[in-house]
């Protein structure tokens, strides 16, 4: 069963991508989704026998490599954190396909695009099956090449191409600390499997290993290196600016990178390394702090931005944040809870922002918006659905996970665990405003597509939170999200009566089903992930130390803490409700009266301008130099081709003198005789006479 898991989102590969012209593209739509529902069903399967039975096993497939000591095989590690990852990640990736199916109708290339989508599945499958270091690598970079090649489908457009490029080479920074963390920890254990890492762990407590010079505590080393690559992946602060970048690919690819596959990987790597984490303080206290400063700076960019699918993307980084959080302070089960759960309620936002788009004709400002709940009634209900699952509305899904990750801040003694609470309560406040937001702009209000809407945008054009033009923002490629749009809206500007309409079937369905997910996932699950069934369920999966009762405390906060996160999702709904709903001209003052604040934010705290004044610029000044200085001057000038060209003008030089008439020659000689006697009589005779006379 784990083999048909795991491979049959390769078999769809190969088939679509082999075979895709051949069978069309009708046939490898149908393919590859069936064979992502049949790896869903038996994962659904592999959960039930593993989670409330006792099925957790090793699979062993065979070695893949062995030289000297190290000994890499390839096998599957089944247990309770391998389902839960295992029913994510197929049931949010078969719903996709499904999805994809109706929202890619129109594109040529959807075989290439289906057989990308599976790829990027088995990619993911291998990661969280992995039994050991190397192999959860092979997965890790598949995952990269296939996140690579999806944002970047769309390869005419210069904008996905760049994104792809920025998310190939930001995840590199991560991945060689992720490699050097591998390389570490052999060193240290000598072994790369996790059953030969685990059960050593106490026995490297005190070892100290030099590096760049210092004395590190070894395992603290090892464990910064590892978080170093979940980093890059799970987009946290410093690493994060791929992510949001990655919208330029179709909305499919975002709502499979955002909420099931790649940026997770991060996470379940460090639950994944729980007994190396909770032997090593001081990395846990960086995770902690990392993860509570992205929860915060992702979600005040949130705040501001136009573009329905970057809000959505800035959500998630965001919550990301909440889950290192949750796995920084020991609350593993907990970190794991808000990963499960907001696969469903992130995917669901993702797949409805596409319908929104789908209906408006590509269009993606929601400045262009307004009014689309008379029309696509039950797109706007299952984004509202969302909506609450993501803001913690109580009872569903995100109210019970993403509260105990606050409460675990809360009651935790870890170093930075203070500084986090107070990260993750403010941005549970933002969180609420900005979905709410995002809510109003695009579903409630009067309407500003089409026509009439154009028109009374034109007339207004700052009710929606954009400062006027003179307020002396920079209207650079970056910032352009902060002009408001002055040219007709896209394919459905040019025509009035050209209306939004609900989407087909094939997109509705993963909605509904996601929508129902984000309603009672949480309720069903949270006495299994964090209650009182805890460890009955996971079954040692995660590693909790003995003195770790973390899950034990956050059933006992002060009831201020316990209704700080319903306060804060009130207050940022009725924030939201107020300033555009009932005054929609008051974003639009504030965004005046604050300009520098308004910029600072619309500009994502100008981490990509520094990054490009730090790293960029000085790569291509180097470059530039190496180029023209370098292989220009000196190897083609000095060097072996130097010499060559020199030889080649000496020889045409030479043959020029060899014309074959006698004359050129006879005066030739003549001048050579010329010299001789003019030498003669000014030197070698007077040198000679001088010899004789002595």
């Amino acid at each position: 069963m784990y083999h048909a898991i795991v491979f049959l989102p390769l078999v769809g590969f190969l088939i679509a991508g082999l075979f895709g012209r051949l069978i069309g593209a009708r046939a490898s739509e149908v393919v590859t989704t069936a064979l992502l529902f049949l790896s869903c069903v038996l994962s659904w399967i592999a959960f039930v026998n593993v989670g409330f039975g006792t099925g957790a096993t090793r699979i062993q497939l065979g070695q893949w490599f062995a030289s000297g000591d190290m000994v890499v095989d390839w096998a599957f590690r089944i247990d309770t954190l391998t389902v839960v990852m295992l029913i994510v990640v197929t049931t949010v990736s078969a719903l996709v396909h499904l999805y994809s199916i109706g929202y890619m109708h129109e594109d040529p290339h959807r075989p290439r695009f289906f057989a990308y989508l599976s790829l990027f599945t088995f990619a993911m499958l291998m990661l969280v099956t992995a039994d050991n270091l190397v192999q959860m690598f092979f997965g890790w970079e598949g995952v990269g090449l296939a996140s690579y090649l999806l944002i970047g489908f769309w390869y005419e457009k210069e904008s996905a191409r760049a994104a792809a490029i920025k998310a190939f080479i930001v995840n590199r920074v991560g991945d060689f600390g992720f490699a050097l963390g591998i390389f570490l920890v052999f060193v240290l254990f000598g072994s790369v499997a996790f059953d030969g890492i685990f059960p050593r762990v106490g026995d490297l407590a005190n070892t100290s290993f030099r590096f760049l010079g210092f004395e590190w505590h070894a395992l603290t080393l090892a464990c910064l290196l590892l978080f170093m690559g979940a980093m890059g992946k799970s987009a946290q602060f410093l690493l994060h600016t791929w992510l949001p970048d990655a919208m330029e690919g179709p909305t499919p690819v975002s709502a499979l990178i955002h909420a099931a596959t790649m940026v997770t990987a991060g996470v379940f790597m460090v639950a994944r390394l729980s007994p190396l984490f909770e032997a090593a303080p001081g990395a846990q206290t960086v995770v902690i702090v990392i993860g509570a400063t992205t929860a915060f700076f992702a979600a005040t960019i949130g705040l501001v931005q136009n573009d329905i699918k970057r809000v959505v993307a800035y959500s998630t980084c965001s919550q990301l944040g909440y889950m290192f959080v949750g796995l920084g302070v020991g609350a593993y089960s907990a970190g794991i809870f808000h990963l499960f759960t907001h696969a469903f309620f992130k995917a669901l936002l993702f797949l409805g922002a596409g319908s929104v788009i789908h209906a408006m004709h590509h269009e993606q400002d929601i400045r262009n918006m307004g009014g689309l709940r008379r029309h696509i009634p039950f797109t706007a209900a299952m984004f509202a659905i969302g909506t609450l699952a993501l803001t913690g509305f109580p009872f569903t899904a995100g109210y019970f996970s993403k509260d105990a990750i606050i409460e675990a801040a809360y009651v935790s003694h870890r170093g930075g665990a203070a500084y986090a609470f107070l990260c993750v309560v403010i941005a549970a406040f933002m969180t609420s405003f900005y979905s709410w937001r995002l809510y109003f702009l695009t579903f409630e209000g009067a309407p500003r597509w089409g026509h009439h809407g154009h028109a009374a945008q034109a007339a207004h054009p700052v009710a929606h939170g954009a400062p006027p033009d003179h307020e002396g923002v920079a209207h650079d490629e970056r910032s352009r999200d902060i002009e408001p749009p002055t040219a007709a809206p896209h394919e459905h500007g040019a025509h009035g009566d050209h209306r939004p309409h609900e989407s087909p079937l094939a997109i509705l369905i993963p909605l509904g089903v996601l929508a129902l997910g984000s309603l009672v996932a949480g309720f069903a699950a949270k006495e299994w992930f964090i209650g009182h069934h805890y460890g009955e369920f996971w079954k040692g999966a995660l590693f909790t130390a003995p003195d770790n009762k973390i899950l034990n405390e956050i059933h006992h906060v002060p009831l201020w803490v316990a209704l700080s996160p319903a306060v804060m999702m009130a207050l940022g709904f009725l924030l939201a409700y107020a300033m555009y709903i009932r005054d929609p001209a008051r974003p639009a003052r504030l965004a005046a009266e604050h300009p520098v604040l308004y910029r600072f934010l619309v500009n994502k705290w100008y981490f990509d301008e520094l990054y490009d004044l730090l790293f960029v610029r000085p790569a291509l000044r180097l470059g530039r130099f190496l180029w023209r200085t370098g292989d220009g001057r000196i190897i083609d000038g000095l060097g072996p081709d130097g010499i060559s060209a020199r030889v080649i003008d000496v020889t045409r030089g030479v043959v020029r003198l060899q014309t074959g008439y006698v004359y050129h020659y006879a005066f030739a000689m003549l001048i050579g005789v010329a010299l001789l006697i003019t030498w003669y009589l000014t030197l070698g005779g007077a040198g000679w006479g001088g010899g004789g006379a002595h």
